[in-house]
């Protein structure tokens, strides 16, 4: 990683990380929540309608992935690594649902749908403090305001990466699960072929660059909405 600012590089990492556990707390609670106004109370029962984030981290995909993934962009190498952060899966109980082609659809948005509404809340937040001059000045990006800039810059744009990643229709992520509610029946086998080897599918994905060519302007598209 060459000669770095080691506070400059462990405030970062701290600011970052606390905004992912945030931004992935909110979005698996959110499914639970979602889930239990739909007569399952299975992730409520375990402690999953909570934006504490100690019952929703997976010990890879919500710390160490993350942190490596940091270290990746701060240094700027290992350009193109294929990484993939989560949360631990919220558990749902189809079958106690009052509705389950509509709760399925529900649940499987409601962590799209917060992460979106946190990233706007985010957004009419930065642009006020800019609107009064807060982070106009040239040396804003040091010190406290600085910290402060980048908390608020990361939430929006973890929030929204967040967001996109899981609208994609691919499982195991959020899209696949809403479009199969939306699909006939007769689609069910294939969903749940793809389901037994979504993962891997998603890591070749990622590699050939699919992703990120679906991804990407998606983003973009939701970020100029933002005014990013």
């Amino acid at each position: 990683m060459g000669s770095i600012d080691i506070a400059d590089f462990l405030s970062k990492l701290i600011i970052y990380m606390i905004v992912w556990l945030f931004a992935v707390s909110a979005h698996e609670a959110a499914h639970a929540w979602m889930s239990l106004k739909f007569g399952d109370d299975t992730a409520e029962k375990l402690g999953r309608v909570t934006l504490n984030p100690v019952p929703h981290i997976d010990p890879i995909g919500t710390l160490l992935l993350p942190i490596i993934g940091f270290v990746v962009g701060y240094s700027g190498g290992m350009a193109g690594l294929p990484l993939i952060m989560w949360g631990k899966p919220t558990p749902v109980n189809p079958l106690r649902w009052t509705n389950k082609k509509l709760a399925n659809i529900m649940v499987s948005l409601a962590g799209i749908g917060v992460n979106l509404i946190i990233a706007i809340v985010f957004t009419v937040i930065l642009n006020i403090t800019r609107a009064y001059g807060i982070f106009n000045d040239g040396n804003y990006r040091e010190g406290v305001t600085g910290a402060v800039y980048l908390l608020l810059y990361s939430t929006v744009f973890l929030n929204v990466a967040l967001a996109v990643f899981n609208l994609l229709p691919f499982p195991p992520l959020d899209g696949s699960k809403a479009l199969q509610s939306l699909l006939p029946d007769s689609f069910e086998p294939y969903f749940d072929l793809l389901e037994q080897y979504g993962f891997l599918i998603l890591i070749v994905l990622l590699q050939l660059g699919v992703i990120g060519f679906i991804a990407g302007p998606m983003n973009q598209l939701f970020r100029s909405l933002l005014g990013f």
